[in-house]
């Protein structure tokens, strides 16, 4: 079961006459196509008729999906949206980064309304977000930090040291003692590192 070669999406692979569809791909007019980027793989068990799939590495295509709960940096903010790098999902980091948005509105789940973008993060957090939607090939995944558990993470001041967190809405530099508008995550304990 070696791989044979690679394939892109829609291309087509066999008629249905030769092969079976397996994983990632589908039949249409008669003929198997891709429906992922990845290696093609025969496999025939018993003499039955082969089954074709298309299989990838796992590690290096990991895609952030709705619900996934993610880590990012932001890069750019306006008033209404901040533009953020995804870095993690979960716990695994990611080989290439994906682009992300977090609009006011999915900022808080209260106060909606009252939300600044400037007063909940700045370029250069790190912010800890859930994907609310996967947006369309032109647009970013949509992401929300309007749960406890999420927001800014870690947050770096003028003075360049790394500020701490003093209630929901705000964090403090240890050098200067100036205090900094957020949008603060209730780091849960699993994310804590020792």
């Amino acid at each position: 079961m070696a791989p044979v070669r690679c394939s892109v999406p829609g291309e087509r692979l066999c008629s249905t006459e030769d092969c079976a569809p397996g994983y990632g791909t589908f039949c249409r007019h008669g003929y198997i196509f891709a429906s992922l980027a990845g290696y093609i793989v025969k496999k025939s068990d018993n003499g039955l008729m082969p089954i074709i799939s298309v299989v990838r590495d796992t590690d290096s295509h990991l895609l952030p999906d709705v619900g996934s709960v993610v880590t990012c940096k932001v890069t750019s903010i306006n008033s209404r949206f901040a533009k953020v790098q995804i870095m993690y999902i979960g716990s695994t980091p990611l080989r290439n980064t994906f682009r992300g948005t977090i609009r006011k509105e999915d900022i808080r789940a209260t106060e909606k309304d009252k939300v600044e973008v400037y007063k909940s993060f700045r370029p250069g957090d790190i912010v800890m977000a859930k994907v609310i939607s996967l947006g369309d090939i032109q647009s970013n995944y949509l992401l929300s930090t309007a749960e406890n558990e999420l927001g800014v993470v870690v947050a770096h001041s003028e003075a360049g040291a790394t500020m701490v967190p003093i209630s929901w809405c705000e964090m403090q530099c240890p050098k200067t003692h100036i205090k900094e508008q957020r949008k603060v995550a209730r780091v849960q304990p699993e994310f804590l590192q020792t």
